[in-house]
């Protein structure tokens, strides 16, 4: 479960600075306490946790999927 949140945190962390870099680095605090006025795609304030989840069940899908296949051929 560890593994997860960690995995999870460093999935959001990553699409929040790659998608906003020049916002985190040039003025981090207003653009956090404009996140409640979002309009990202009718999502809102919750677009981060849903796209960082999105990225996560991907990520999570090919580490399984790797995972059985390593399984797979090592038989």
């Amino acid at each position: 479960m560890k593994k997860h949140i960690t995995l999870f945190v460093g999935v959001f962390l990553f699409l929040a600075i790659g998608m906003h870099f020049k916002e985190w680095m040039s003025h981090p605090i207003e653009h956090l306490t404009a996140l409640p006025s979002a309009g990202a795609y009718g999502l809102g304030m919750f677009h981060p946790v849903v796209f960082s989840l999105a990225g996560f069940l991907v990520l999570l899908l090919i580490l399984t999927l790797g995972r059985i296949l390593r399984k797979v051929v090592s038989r």
